[in-house]
């Protein structure tokens, strides 16, 4: 078993404060943290041109691929087929998430009998049957709502599937009931996990119809929220990494072998910035060992991201590692960068410096981001100036374009990894990348189409299937995001596989779409004080997650002078015993001072 290092304690004040100035990169990374997001894109705009004829080389590339997905699908459709039948712009969709939380998180069963109950006679099911080629769909449809597997339905209940699905409702607690619906969301889950464990995702990856692909293999899971949780996760990444060594062929060159993808959040309980030195102290040390790790192993290992706030404390994290001197000569660090962030771009150029100054290769995966909701909502829930993400998907659309050029121009030492399942995203990075080395990914269940496409190219790039291990029981939250990043009825992966949309918009360029817009935010989501206009204004807060913000934080309470408290009577301040007043989390220090009203001024 692997040995995980234990959890430093630490003042989370003091270590916050402390290292609020001491990262000389750290101004100009979070400089564009929570920038104006009209002259941010503005300019971004300015400094990404193409010439005419790139623009239209990538138009007609993007139209073809999508032409040829259409052309050339299979009547399995998979899971782009199932979001675009039951995406959460729809009842059905809604219902399913609801059955996925009953039957993947509530432990008891009658609990989970009844909302089952409740949910299945509420989908106007009748309204997918036989809509969908997708095999795939049409199984689901009648699986997931137990028809198919249980009874054959009656012509009379083709007709109207309603009426049988609230009478199979009233049956509910029956257990094969229950234990056929927890089989049918395991199938389900199935398309969106490679495997429970990590060896049976390697035997999966090396099939004859999975061989084609690079994977990079991520534990699911989500945050730790104990040390305990941490040993489990970093014991599981530690297996991974064995086990996908193993499997490896070391004949080949590293950006060709499979890898392993981690989490920091699972690795530390309390990774934060407001517990920065201790997170540092303890991340660093539990990322170092698995990467020492993978370099035993002769794989790769690639840093995840995750939140807005936790940025960067995750480069100071990964700088710490990828400079660490038992690394040299392995060459298999990666760092995932969120396009949808305002500060990407700073990022990539700090990346690019970095690698460029040890010479150690960073594989850079580049993805658009999965937390935009989160982030919207943590901005307006705590009062900040703006947003740490764009407000348009077309925005993010133009900077992962930028970042992607940006990759594609940086060192030898970067290995630019392109995550997107968007025809045009990939249409401009074959036009930009030249005779640039690099690889596309994609998510397991996901692209399919799309990237089987890219494969019949003469000079096909090289594809690499970011691939979910865990148990099904812990797939609720990975499926949550997926389904909210792709299962709206506007995403690429659901417009893709449906025949009404008109290919010349699905393929439209961002570029011409931001410069035909009005205004660049989108007009509906204010920014976080517009958030309760116009009856009122939200209230402010601070981005306690930026050290320029903690510094002039701690600057402003050291100059402050002692606050003094006194009964006022009739507008006057009355004087009396003084009484010192202190900070309730740290005693010893003093506030400033009251003093109380007594009886005699109160009978005045």
């Amino acid at each position: 078993m692997a040995a995980s290092p234990r959890s430093p304690r630490v003042s989370r004040s003091a270590g916050a404060l402390a290292l609020a100035s001491e990262w000389p990169s750290a101004s100009r990374i979070n400089r564009s943290w929570l920038a104006d997001e009209a002259r941010h894109v503005t300019g971004l705009l300015d400094d990404y041109s193409l010439s005419t004829a790139q623009r239209q080389a990538i138009q007609s590339q993007a139209m073809h691929l999508v032409e040829a997905v259409r052309d050339n699908r299979e009547d399995k459709g998979g899971l782009d087929a199932f979001l675009h039948e039951y995406d959460l712009s729809s009842e059905e969709g809604i219902v399913l998430m609801c059955l996925a939380e009953a039957l993947l998180r509530i432990p008891d069963a009658d609990t989970a009998d009844r909302l089952i109950a409740d949910r299945l006679a509420s989908g106007h099911w009748e309204e997918h049957l036989g809509t969908s080629e997708s095999l795939f769909v049409n199984a689901s449809t009648w699986g997931l709502m137990l028809t198919g597997r249980l009874m054959r339905p009656s012509s009379e209940t083709m007709k109207n599937p309603t009426r049988m699905m609230k009478n199979l409702a009233t049956r509910a607690g029956e257990p094969v009931l229950r234990t056929a619906m927890r089989q049918a969301m395991r199938i389900m889950g199935h398309q969106f996990v490679m495997g429970r464990d990590i060896r049976e995702a390697l035997k999966r990856g090396q099939s004859k119809d999975n061989r084609q692909w690079r994977y990079s293999f991520d534990m699911l899971g989500e945050a730790a929220l104990t040390d305990e949780d941490a040993d489990r996760y970093f014991e599981a990444y530690a297996q991974a990494i064995d086990a996908t060594g193993g499997a490896a062929d070391k004949a080949v060159d590293m950006a060709a072998r499979p890898s392993v993808s981690v989490k920091l959040s699972a690795l530390y309980p309390r990774y934060e910035f407001l517990h920065a030195e201790a997170a540092l102290e303890a991340l660093g040390e539990r990322l170092l060992s698995l990467a020492q790790r993978a370099c035993a192993a002769g794989i790769a290992l690639t840093v995840d991201a995750e939140e807005a706030d936790r940025l960067e404390l995750s480069l100071r994290i990964f700088e710490r590692v990828y400079r660490d001197a038992s690394l040299t000569g392995w060459g298999g660090l990666g760092l995932a960068v969120q396009a949808y962030q305002k500060r990407a771009r700073d990022v990539v150029a700090w990346i690019s410096e970095l690698s460029a100054d040890v010479g150690e290769t960073i594989f850079v995966r580049l993805v658009k981001g999965a937390y935009w909701d989160t982030e919207i909502k943590r901005a307006q829930e705590q009062g900040l100036p703006g947003y740490p993400v764009f407000t348009r998907k077309v925005c993010t659309d133009l900077s992962y374009l930028v970042c992607a050029r940006d990759l594609l121009q940086a060192p030898a030492s970067v290995y630019p990894q392109f995550a997107t399942h968007n025809a045009h995203t990939v249409a401009s990075i074959l036009e930009l990348a030249g005779e640039r080395a690099f690889e596309f990914q994609r998510l397991h269940g996901m692209g399919e189409e799309l990237y089987g496409e890219l494969a019949r190219l003469p000079k096909a790039p090289a594809c690499r299937v970011y691939a979910p291990v865990g148990r099904h029981k812990d797939l609720l939250p990975y499926l949550v995001r997926r389904l909210l990043e792709n299962g709206a009825n506007t995403s690429f992966v659901n417009r893709i596989v449906d025949e009404q949309a008109p290919i010349e918009d699905i393929v439209a360029d961002p570029v011409a779409q931001l410069r035909a817009l009005k205004a660049i935010p989108h007009p509906r989501i204010g920014l976080p004080a517009e958030m309760f206009a116009p009856s009122r204004r939200n209230s402010s807060g601070m981005n306690l997650a930026d050290p320029a913000v903690l510094a002039g934080l701690s600057t402003d309470m050291q100059a402050r002078t002692l606050a003094r408290a006194q009964p006022l009577i009739d507008g006057k301040a009355r004087e009396g015993v003084a009484q010192p007043s202190v900070n309730p989390a740290h005693r010893a220090e003093s506030v400033g001072e009251a003093i109380d009203a007594n009886a005699a001024m109160a009978s005045e």
